[in-house]
């Protein structure tokens, strides 16, 4: 083996140097590329404008084109407004509980049971309902002759409907 010289090792030395910058500049280049150029935002044509992804911070927007430029609107995140709702939920749930807990909150007596009652009873009327009387007028006699008439129609249009029947079934035995 050659004995090692002091031009060697500093050699070495700058080589090994030259490794660790180059491999730490790739790293650095990788973390500070620019917003415009696929770093920050993931740009998908759709056919209102773009829908514009932060690839950073998730959040989703539509960007339109309309007189003064090019507008985004964040794109409303159902997620974030589901569990903001299960968080009050859960807190009203809570708060009810609680209140169990704190014992009946009802006043009074309340070991009697309670008066059946009918839903279907109409109530008596008052005193001053009873006042008010609804009168149904009577059909008059050309009111029962219509209605009559039509029965009588009726009736003979089953009659010959059954004798129709009764006439077709003997012709065929």
């Amino acid at each position: 083996m050659r004995p090692v010289t002091s031009s060697t090792t500093s050699w070495l030395a700058v080589a090994a140097f030259a490794a660790a910058m180059a491999i730490g500049g790739d790293l650095a280049a990788a973390q500070s590329t620019p917003d415009g150029e696929n770093g920050r935002y993931s740009m998908t044509p759709i056919p209102e404008g773009v829908l514009r992804l932060d690839t950073r911070t998730g959040t989703v927007s539509t960007c339109t084109k309309n007189g003064a430029g090019w507008a985004c609107y964040a794109v409303p995140d159902e997620r974030t407004a589901l569990d903001a709702e299960i968080g009050r939920l859960q807190a009203e749930v809570e708060r009810l509980k609680g209140q169990l807990a704190a014992g009946p909150t009802v006043s009074g007596k309340i070991d009697d049971a309670l008066p059946k009652s009918d839903p279907l009873k109409k109530a008596e009327p008052k005193v001053a309902e009873g006042e008010r009387k609804i009168e149904i007028p009577l059909p008059s006699d050309q009111d029962v002759d219509r209605v009559m008439s039509f029965l009588e129609k009726a009736w003979r249009r089953l009659i010959d409907m059954a004798n129709r029947v009764q006439r077709d079934v003997s012709g065929k035995i």
